[in-house]
């Protein structure tokens, strides 16, 4: 009991941080956030607002997040199919 009188701040700071985490993933790994990105990648690239160079960086690192999104979605029905 005493204990948990002195980790209780902790605790609640931990909570707090998995709750972050937990939304800033959504939004990271959110796909029509990302389409989006990409989308308005191309068309700065297109109307030479960027370099090729940082067009193609930045493609490559939204595209791999896309990919984990969709592996993230296919777990998530997976795993609820499975239920």
């Amino acid at each position: 009991m005493i204990t948990k009188a002195f980790t209780w701040p902790i605790d609640l700071l931990i909570m707090i941080g998995r709750e972050v985490k937990d939304e800033v993933d959504k939004e990271y790994y959110d796909l029509k956030t990302i389409q989006q990105k990409l989308a308005n990648l191309q068309m700065m690239f297109e109307m030479d607002e960027i370099p090729e160079e940082l067009y193609l960086e930045q493609e490559e690192e939204l595209l791999l997040r896309y990919r984990v999104a969709k592996e993230i979605e296919q777990r998530e029905l997976r795993e609820s199919l499975e239920e």
